[in-house]
């Protein structure tokens, strides 16, 4: 569990433990003031501290991370379900039948403990079924069901469904809120960071690239490759971090690939994705330049340009390489070479996009991936 989580569970947990305390105190004091008309008054008293005992165990349990699982919660549910059940054998058949209404079963309301804890646990339909499970053993205690009952076992539901909405808001509210602080951290670092290298570094490589045009041979080429540099840096600088909701602007991941001999266009607004797919798609396009690199020599020029068409995200790398045609591709899968049905192909049909290559000899290569945004067994 997550440190965030754990501090805002906190103070329910610790409302767990205080409600156990007092809905035990109402309980032994009901058996103290109903004891009298007990068909076995001794197996009251056990109950009585069996309720006191149990009370003191299971909220040392519950004041400790270590032992709120849900373990110790089914036992909570037995051991109480266990004592509401012995009051068929302790409360007499007149207090358990003609004057129901004003004898309650041994536990009353501390039997909801169970109920409560597992919503605070584990969230709204835990805390309906153990409220189900303690109606259930009020109904069988009695022997017979009635309205009161009904509205008894309806408030027990409720409350545990309730409660459990509530639980897991929290819960929630509590990681989107560790999200956005560690979010906010990386983007004040990222800019701390931008701000030192920006007055050092990129203004060193931007007066080199300045001078490339001014120079020949290997020395024109290290200018150029500083600016291609320069670009990234600034790039990555401009690019929108991972936000709190696991999203990444693909647009900015993309920009980073520019150089001189890559042209990329994004639209004007963030493209946001999930960071898992942003990856796979920079991923393939990385791919997709290396190849134009490897076979399109040193002149050839790569452009890459994404479309956010709102439902879908269109990804298009194109190159003015020799291209290739199918008898190439096929023998280059079967030689084992995985830059194309592997990095490629691969990445596209494990995202559950659809790729598109438009290629041949003496015209280029074109690669075209459409990602929708809505797809079949993604959470969004």
């Amino acid at each position: 569990m997550a440190a965030g989580t754990t501090d805002i569970m906190t103070p329910l947990w610790r409302g767990v433990v205080v409600f156990r305390a007092i809905t035990a105190a109402f309980a032994i004091i009901a058996i103290t003031v109903h004891h009298d008309g007990f068909a076995r008054p001794v197996l009251g008293w056990v109950a009585l501290a069996g309720i006191a005992v149990w009370t003191v165990l299971i909220c040392l349990a519950y004041s400790y991370d270590p032992t709120r699982r849900l373990q110790m919660i089914v036992i909570d549910l037995l051991v109480t379900l266990t004592l509401m059940g012995s009051s068929a054998l302790v409360l007499s058949t007149e207090q358990l039948t003609e004057v129901a209404q004003r004898t309650p079963l041994l536990t009353t309301v501390w039997a909801s403990g169970p109920v409560v804890a597992a919503a605070v646990h584990s969230g709204r339909v835990a805390g309906a079924l153990f409220g189900v499970a303690v109606a259930v053993v009020d109904v069988w205690a009695r022997g017979f069901f009635t309205i009161d009952l009904a509205r008894d076992a309806i408030l027990l539901v409720g409350t545990g469904f309730v409660l459990g909405l509530a639980a897991t808001a929290a819960r929630r509210a509590s990681e989107q809120l560790r999200r956005l602080t560690r979010a906010e951290a990386a983007t004040a670092e990222r800019e701390r960071l931008a701000r030192s290298i920006h007055d050092s570094v990129v203004q060193v490589l931007a007066r080199v690239r300045a001078r490339a045009d001014q120079l020949d041979g290997e020395a024109g080429e290290l200018a150029r490759l500083a600016g291609e540099q320069e670009i990234a840096l600034r790039c990555l600088f401009a690019a929108t971090p991972p936000g709190a909701t696991g999203e990444q602007d693909l647009a900015g991941a993309l920009r980073l690939l520019a150089s001189s001999r890559v042209e990329v266009s994004v639209p004007a607004t963030a493209v946001p994705l999930p960071t898992a797919d942003v990856d796979e798609l920079v991923a393939v396009t990385r791919e997709a330049l290396a190849n134009t690199a490897r076979h399109g020599g040193p002149e050839a020029k790569s452009w890459v340009l994404v479309e956010d068409l709102g439902a879908e995200v269109v990804l298009t790398v194109r190159d003015d390489g020799p291209g290739v045609d199918s008898g190439q591709l096929v023998g280059a899968q079967c030689a084992g070479r995985m830059g194309v049905s592997g990095s490629i192909r691969g990445r596209v049909a494990d995202l559950g996009a659809t790729l598109t290559l438009d290629t041949g000899p003496g015209r280029g290569t074109e690669w075209e991936v459409r990602l929708a945004r809505a797809r079949p067994g993604v959470a969004r």
